[in-house]
């Protein structure tokens, strides 16, 4: 996973100097944070793994003289930023670069080739590429696949009211959300799940989130804290009594647009069931207010917004994941037919790396040395199940 995420920051790095930065590609890093004084060593455990695994240097700050300053996020684009990872220990140094933050927070990682762009404009410049080179785009939806011989030979897909047979000796499946229905019309079974991810917008009309802030992502296990009243209340329906618990980590934000935008991003999959995915999905009316408040839990002054919740937009979409969370990218058994699908959590941040893989395997180049990692096949490997049993983590971002 490191090297096929180092191999895509790498491309999208190039097609943002190549473009002049369209998709407006910032490289601010993701923070994890953690309250637990006793877990710190696992947070430098962890630090040191992906260090070792290829994600560039660590630093670590401590408090003890050190020849290597700690160095604040850029939000000047991306290019200009140190790699690696900093481990903060240093509480003066968490309390000066991020006062915003709780003041129960232990530890941060500050993973620094990380980041956010607008996947609406890179879709369009890299969409505008590919009709440079000929590439056509055919609006429908697929209907059906002919399989001869055990190689496909037709596809075949409904415009509006019109079928259209596409006579081809390749198809890639990228159906997202909808992998399994088309996998049948192969006779291919993917081992795949998907949830159902929310994420809302609202405008921090306060400031309380700074404009220049990186992601920001809180690795503890929160316990929200209600009224009596609230208690009460939860607890008399079965549906809403779990949030009464202890609830799932990763709570994150991060401010959406330039600096003379207010609009924040906030996401939390504290509640995410496997689910048969149907559009036009269901929004639990409670997520941005649940939201808000798991944020409170690593920003404080997010509380003010609590009393009355500012007006918000949610939307999302599923994730689709293997059991490990690694991605689907190679030859399926039905000749010339492939896959690139279950990016669940990495997304657009894998696509470029994904995408350049999957071409190898179409047009026959010669493979990264990463690529039996993603493919199907490796189900088949009894050492590879036996790994599997043996996961205590889900390796969602």
């Amino acid at each position: 996973m490191v090297s096929l995420m180092n191999r895509s920051i790498d491309i999208l790095e190039n097609l943002a100097r190549e473009s002049g930065n369209v998709f407006h590609l910032s490289q601010r890093g993701y923070v994890y944070m953690t309250s637990d004084r006793k877990g710190v060593s696992q947070f430098e455990r962890a630090a040191r793994e992906s260090s070792q695994l290829g994600a560039g240097p660590l630093r670590i700050h401590n408090g003890e003289q050190t020849t290597v300053p700690y160095v604040p996020s850029d939000d000047r684009g991306f290019g200009n930023q140190p790699l690696g990872i900093d481990l903060i220990l240093d509480q003066d140094i968490i309390r000066k670069q991020f006062p915003y933050l709780s003041d129960h927070t232990a530890a941060l990682i500050h993973a620094r080739r990380c980041g956010w762009f607008s996947v609406q404009q890179l879709g369009m410049y890299m969409l505008d590429r590919a009709r440079n080179h000929g590439a056509t785009l055919i609006p429908g939806r697929v209907e059906s696949v002919e399989i001869v011989g055990n190689r496909v030979r037709t596809v075949r897909v409904r415009q509006d009211s019109h079928l259209r047979d596409i006579f081809t000796p390749h198809f890639v499946v990228a159906a997202g959300p909808m992998l399994a229905e088309v996998g049948k019309m192969m006779g291919v079974e993917f081992p795949v799940i998907s949830e159902l991810h929310l994420k809302m917008s609202f405008k921090d009309s306060l400031g309380i989130i700074p404009r220049y802030a990186p992601m920001l992502i809180w690795s503890d296990a929160i316990r929200l804290s209600w009224s009596q009243e609230e208690c009460e209340l939860l607890a008399e329906s079965e549906e809403t009594k779990p949030l009464l618990d202890e609830l799932p980590s990763g709570v994150h934000t991060r401010p959406e647009g330039g600096a003379e935008s207010d609009v924040v991003l906030g996401l939390w999959a504290y509640h995410t069931p496997p689910v048969k995915p149907f559009f036009p999905f269901s929004i639990d009316p409670r997520y941005p207010e649940m939201v808000l408040r798991g944020l409170a839990t690593m920003v404080p002054n997010l509380k003010r917004y609590l009393d009355r919740l500012p007006k918000s937009f949610v939307d999302g979409g599923y994730y689709v994941k293997t059991r490990e969370n690694r991605p689907l990218i190679g030859k399926l058994p039905v000749g010339g037919t492939y896959v690139i699908a279950a990016l669940s959590g990495f997304g657009v941040m894998a696509a470029c790396g994904a995408g350049e893989l999957l071409a190898a395997h179409v047009t026959g180049s010669p493979l990264p040395h990463y690529a039996p990692a993603f493919a199907l096949e490796r189900y088949q490997d009894p050492g590879y199940q036996e790994l599997l049993a043996t996961l205590a983590e889900s390796g969602q971002l």
